[in-house]
């Protein structure tokens, strides 16, 4: 059989639009290419927007843009356009807003069909080849289209036109002020949520949400509410046990599609890593209990194994599929189990919930697979577990993985950066700072030039202008990798990362837009403050300007934050629990927090720091001091080197007397 011939696409980086380069559908990336020619053509675009480890994606293409026949109607009636959400999440984030105006939900594929022009008039997700349970099919709905564009074209221009006039109105400033009392408000709703037996929020499905425990912590640690703590602690201990959690190679799943966390969607994102080994990190140090630790280096594990690039940079995720199946991969039948265990091993079957009949049910069908998704089923772990695990793996690294998708993103590299610069100074574990450095020096060296931050980089590529998140979490890595090692040039990149952000993506009126001043022009610029799978850029963006205030001293930088939440008051108050990660950061602005700065002998002041690096101090930031930090950190100049240890404490704009016990100074952070 002869291979088909390629489509456009093929000259393409992304792992997602390469999986497309052979569809008979004839595929144009996003461009003024496409464009031109559904205006020369007078024909509507269809656009489809989804990512390389996406199973409805697969399913969609294979179902759809892999049958002639229905891409013969496609290629007849529409000019096809292919996005992959992760290189290009500002058309993403414009057309989900489309999406949920439209229908009420989104969701990837993400299906939507407009004018030449960009302005949409029908949207959808997943679409089947034929028709099924009340839902038109690819080879009803594309006929309809095209008699609708022939028939009614000036009703579909009107829709497009209403859509895109309210996508462009935006969310408005509120003004008003936001006192303490929004974070009291922040955790009763996400109490009202809270799941008291299976911890998380909600009802299924249930995603792990690690922005919403980061907030908890700190407000446990500033009001001593034990319920804050419990619903932190129960939700890791639950997802961490659950069939999320990949218990043979490590890592977390993306989502849980039941309440319990037992069945997952198996794909594996760097960001879901990164933010879950922050809130298992935090935890430990809250807590100090070795199960968070354990959980914590688990997932670095795996990262270090399957995500890190030899080059530097972490690679984006691991596709849900494997030989066309979803989860087929990490599930077991239990000849293959107890194949493996043997006798000796069938305690730890028991303990990691093995049934004869399976315990996966697809999601689709409800029917049970005959397979078994591992968990743990009991308290106690039994003896062989560790030796056990071990031949699991072996084992399941004969069986074909799922695709790595291998393109390196800068904001989700930020996120990971800050997570191991977390965990290096709160394990004590030197190797995890380096690999954060490794990362760092990657994303400085290649997708950084001093006055612009990229996007995506693969195959030795750079490309794509960065965009919001890609500046705010860059300088959240940054931030984090300046505390875990006391090196000046990563505060000094952390504070020109912003500066640029601020240059070319702040709104005068306050907060800052997804994309820069310099981007190609959408249906709307928007500003987003919502926290979904990951945190908002302007959320981050907040934490940083307070954070990099009491780092250097800059009080135009906390300016510029409470103009930012000045702007999005309105919607923070309505509905604080949704905006997580900003109430993180409210925690640090409205104190008490803390700068401390060590100076002495280099032996005694790296232990003091170590010590400091151990405990729960979210709202502390720490220097070591050095005669040339002071050209970056203005109010060092007070300050004298001194071979004899020194710690100066300032609490809430107020310095103590330096001191070189560290009993006062556990005193002076109100941690006695």
């Amino acid at each position: 059989m002869t291979q088909p011939s390629p489509n456009r696409l093929f000259h393409e980086k992304s792992p997602y639009l390469l999986q497309h380069a052979y569809n008979p559908v004839d595929w144009y990336p996003w461009g003024d290419e496409a464009f031109q020619e559904a205006k020369r053509l007078d024909k509507p675009i269809f656009l489809s927007i989804g990512y390389s480890t996406c199973h409805w994606c697969h399913v969609m293409e294979h179902e759809s843009f892999t049958d002639q026949e229905v891409a013969d109607l496609m290629n007849e009636v529409f000019i096809n356009i292919k996005v992959d959400r992760e290189e290009r999440p500002d058309i993403d984030g414009v057309y989900m807003a489309v999406s949920q105006m439209m229908t009420g939900g989104g969701g990837w594929p993400l299906t939507i069909i407009m004018t030449p022009d960009k302005k949409p008039f029908y949207s959808a997700t997943y679409i089947p080849k034929e028709n099924r349970f009340n839902v038109v099919g690819m080879l009803d709905l594309v006929p309809q289209i095209a008699k609708y564009w022939q028939d009614q074209r000036e009703r579909m221009m009107g829709i497009g036109e209403s859509i895109a006039a309210s996508l462009g109105a935006g969310s408005s400033g509120g003004g008003e002020e936001i006192s303490e009392g929004v974070l009291d408000t922040g955790f009763l709703l996400l109490n009202e949520r809270y799941d008291e037996e299976y911890g998380g929020f909600g009802e299924a499905p249930k995603f792990p949400s690690p922005h919403n425990l980061l907030f908890l912590l700190r407000y446990w640690k500033r009001t001593g509410k034990k319920k804050a703590l419990d619903i932190v602690e129960n939700t890791l201990q639950k997802m961490a046990k659950g069939g999320m959690f990949d218990h043979v190679g490590y890592g977390f799943h993306r989502y849980s599609t039941d309440r319990k966390w037992l069945v997952p969607h198996f794909e594996k994102m760097l960001y879901d890593q990164a933010m879950l080994l922050m809130a298992y990190t935090e935890a430990y140090q809250a807590t100090g209990k070795d199960e968070y630790r354990d959980t914590a280096e688990q997932i670095i594990a795996y990262v270090l194994r399957d995500l890190a690039s030899t080059y530097g940079g972490f690679y984006s995720a691991e596709d849900a599929d494997s030989e066309g199946e979803e989860g087929k991969y990490y599930v077991w039948t239990v000849d293959e189990l107890q194949n493996i265990a043997g006798d000796e091993g069938q305690n730890v079957l028991v303990y990691l919930g093995v049934k004869p009949g399976g315990n996966y049910v697809d999601e689709v069908t409800q029917e049970k697979t005959g397979t078994n998704i591992l968990h743990v089923a009991s308290d106690e772990p039994p003896g062989k577990l560790v030796e056990i695990k071990s031949k699991l793996f072996e084992q399941r690294e004969k069986r074909v993985r799922p695709l790595l998708d291998d393109k390196i993103l800068t904001d989700w590299n930020g996120l990971m950066i800050a997570a191991l610069s977390k965990a290096a100074r709160a394990f004590q574990v030197s190797e995890y700072a380096e690999e954060a450095v490794r990362s760092a020096d990657f994303i400085l060296g290649t997708m950084w030039d001093g006055e612009e931050l990229l996007h995506r980089y693969r195959e030795g590529e750079a490309q794509i202008g960065g965009f919001l998140n890609d500046y705010a979490f860059t300088t959240w890595g940054l931030i984090e990798i300046y505390q875990a090692t006391q090196e000046k040039r990563f505060l000094d990149a952390a504070i020109r990362v912003n500066e640029v952000m601020m240059s070319q993506f702040a709104d005068s009126e306050g907060g800052f837009y997804f994309t820069s001043s310099e981007a190609e022009e959408l249906l709307a610029r928007r500003k987003e403050l919502y926290d979904g799978a990951i945190p908002s850029g302007n959320s981050v963006a907040f934490m940083n300007l307070v954070r990099l205030s009491r780092l250097t001293g800059n009080t135009s930088l906390e300016e510029e934050a409470a103009k930012l939440l000045r702007f999005f008051s309105s919607s923070v108050l309505g509905a604080p629990h949704v905006y997580s990660m900003l109430l993180s950061g409210l925690d640090f602005a409205f104190g008490p927090s803390a700068e401390v700065v060590v100076s002495g002998k280099n032996d005694e002041a790296r232990e003091i720091i170590s010590q400091l690096d151990q405990r729960y101090l979210p709202s502390a930031v720490i220097h070591r001091y050095s005669e040339e930090l002071v050209a970056s950190v203005g109010y060092l100049a007070e300050m004298k080197p001194s071979e004899d240890i020194m710690i100066y404490v300032c609490t809430e704009f107020v310095c103590n007397l330096p001191t070189g016990d560290m009993e006062k100074v556990w005193e002076q952070l109100g941690e006695q």
